[in-house]
C-alpha cells in the first residue's frame, strides 16, 4: 500500500512543484503531492479521494510533524478559535471499498463507484459547479436502472443525485474530516471542515517563502548556487544564517 511508502521529497523537488503549482484548483494540486509521495503519478490517480487525502496526511507528518496547529472563526460571534491537534487524531481507519456499492435509492438501482484523485482534478477545471458535478456524475456511475429501464447518469432526480453523493462519502470517509468545536467565548458549537490538501498547501506556501529568503541570504553572504543552499540540512543552513547575521 501507499500508506506504507510515503517518499519524502527533497527541498529542490518541493520548490518545483510549489512553483508548477501555484494557482492550480486545490484539487490537482493535492493530485500534485499525491503523485510526489506516492513516487508515481499514475499511483496516485488511483487513489479514492480520501485514500488521497490519507496520504497527504503521512506526506505532511514527514515534512512538517504530527502537530497540526491552526485557527477557526466562531460562526457566531466571531471569537478565533486555537486548533491543536495531531495527524493521527483527523486519520480514518477504514479503507474504502475497492468495487463499485449498490445504491437503491424511489425506486432506482445503481452500482456506483467512488470518485479517484483523478476524477477530483479533472473536476475542478470544468466549467462551474455544474461541469463538475456532470464529470463526477458521467464516471462515478457504473449502471442506473428504473425498473426495467436503464438510466443515463445525466437524467438522475436530485434526489437520487443526493443519495448516490451521500452513499459514497459514508463509503471514503476520509475524504471529509470535520472537528467538533465549541466557542470559549459565546459557548457555540459546530462542525468545521479540515481540508488537509489547502492546509497542507498553506504549509508548503510559507515553507517556500521562508527557504526563498534562506537562499538569497547564503548565496548574497558566500556566492553559493540555490542548489549548494538546498542541500544543507535545516538546522547546518539555520546555523549559517546566524553567523550571517552576527
Amino acid at each position: 500500500m501507499i500508506q506504507n511508502a510515503i517518499r519524502t521529497p527533497a527541498a529542490a523537488e518541493l520548490l518545483s512543484l510549489w512553483e508548477r503549482w501555484e494557482g492550480e484548483p486545490p484539487a490537482r494540486r493535492g493530485l500534485a503531492l499525491a503523485s510526489i509521495a506516492a513516487g508515481s503519478v499514475g499511483a496516485a490517480e488511483e487513489l479514492t479521494v480520501g485514500e488521497r487525502d490519507g496520504v497527504l496526511l503521512s506526506l505532511r507528518e514527514r515534512l512538517f510533524g504530527p502537530r497540526v496547529v491552526s485557527t477557526a472563526a466562531c460562526p457566531a460571534c466571531g471569537e478565533r478559535l486555537e486548533l491543536d491537534f495531531d495527524v493521527d487524531d483527523v486519520r480514518v481507519d477504514v479503507s474504502p471499498p475497492a468495487e463499485p456499492i449498490d445504491v437503491a435509492v424511489d425506486g432506482f438501482a445503481l452500482r456506483v463507484r467512488l470518485p479517484s484523485a483523478a476524477d477530483a482534478a479533472d473536476a475542478a477545471v470544468e466549467r462551474g459547479v455544474g461541469g463538475a458535478r456532470r464529470l463526477l456524475l458521467e464516471r462515478c456511475v457504473v449502471s442506473a436502472r428504473e425498473g426495467g429501464d436503464e438510466r443515463a447518469a445525466g437524467d438522475l432526480p436530485e434526489a437520487v443525485v443526493q443519495s448516490v453523493a451521500a452513499e459514497l462519502a459514508a463509503a471514503d470517509p476520509q475524504a471529509e474530516v470535520r472537528l467538533s468545536l465549541v466557542c470559549p467565548a459565546c459557548g457555540h458549537g459546530w462542525e468545521a471542515l479540515f481540508d488537509i490538501v489547502s492546509f497542507l498547501w498553506s504549509e508548503i506556501e510559507a515553507w517556500g517563502e521562508r527557504t526563498l529568503r534562506e537562499v538569497h541570504a547564503l548565496a548574497t553572504a558566500y556566492g553559493w548556487r540555490e542548489g549548494d543552499v538546498l542541500a544543507l540540512s535545516p538546522a547546518r543552513r539555520r546555523r549559517y544564517l546566524e553567523m550571517v547575521g552576527e
